[in-house]
């Protein structure tokens, strides 16, 4: 199964891909199990009220499903909690250490866009870069969890996101910040699924980039320092995580904070994957002052 949300930005309709006995992929509405996929359905058991409904033939089939904008695969949630520098390559080509334990900063979650719309860069950004990042989505309360292994089982699924970072903002001076450099509009694409849990291992699934068709990563997610389960019994020591957060479990090496590739421009395409999650693609554009990235409109 994968989850998804359809629809024009702030109207999204919840919905479910699933392959059909002859294993053709058809589009059902899950208005009659929820109003969105947020953290409130997934704490009450949707993922297998979905399968239930599925397996019972009484989800409606969405036939236009196709003609519609794929939004973020979850509502905006409660908290977006990242993690630095989790890949020793990535740590290294930033210049840092690996570190030994993990990394933890927050992100607004009004940063949440769409797996395909288009991504402004904003007014007077001089190093906007991109991160590819498998991303978890917690499926129940949790906090002072015992081990990782009571972790594994809040997780609720899995995403594709890219960190969207201004390096400018976020590291030289003293007023270099990473919350500076990772909460600017619409710098958390989202997507295009959300599958559950128990129908992916994320212990070595390919993670790759591309921008305007070339490569920028490509590597494993077994090449992490702090592996999914771990980071969330991690962080749950230091903060209540609830039903529909997400945490994005840092970014491999090939970013342009690196040296080695140009700073995202105006025009630019890029293009990140995760096996078994999705592609998602973003074309870039400049930003004015005042504009209003979730509408298109003048603040």
């Amino acid at each position: 199964m994968k989850f998804v949300r359809l629809g024009p930005a702030g109207s999204e309709r919840p919905a479910v891909v699933a392959a059909d006995s002859r294993g053709i992929e058809r589009t059902y509405g899950l208005d009659p199990l929820t109003a969105d996929i947020d953290g409130p359905f997934l704490a009450s058991g949707g993922v297998e009220a979905t399968r239930r409904a599925l397996a019972e033939g009484t989800l409606p089939e969405l036939t236009d499903a196709g003609n519609l904008r794929i939004g973020a695969p979850i509502v905006r949630p409660g908290s977006i909690i990242c993690i630095g520098m989790n890949y020793a390559a990535h740590a290294a080509e930033s210049g840092a250490e690996p570190p030994r334990i993990p990394v933890v900063f927050l992100k607004p979650a009004n940063t949440i866009a769409g797996p395909y719309d288009p991504a402004p860069i904003p007014p007077g950004a001089l190093k906007y870069d991109w991160e590819v990042e498998l991303g978890i989505i917690i499926g129940s309360p949790a906090v002072y969890l015992a081990s990782p292994k009571d972790a594994a089982g809040v997780i609720a699924g899995y995403v594709v996101a890219n960190d969207l970072s201004e390096r400018a903002y976020q590291i030289p001076g003293e007023a270099g910040q990473w919350t500076k450099g990772k909460s600017l509009p619409a710098s958390t694409p989202v997507g295009p699924w959300l599958v559950p849990a128990d129908e992916l291992d994320p212990a070595a699934l390919g993670i790759r980039s591309r921008v305007n068709g070339q490569v920028r990563q490509d590597s494993k997610t077994s090449d992490m320092l702090f592996d999914p389960a771990f980071l969330v019994h991690h962080v749950s020591q230091y903060m209540l995580l609830e039903p529909g957060d997400l945490i994005l479990t840092g970014t491999p090496e090939g970013v342009a904070l690196s040296g080695r590739f140009p700073y995202l421009a105006a025009g630019d395409l890029a293009e990140l994957e995760i096996d078994g999650l999705g592609t998602q693609r973003q074309e870039f554009f400049a930003a004015v002052p005042g504009y209003n990235p979730q509408t298109g409109e003048a603040l």
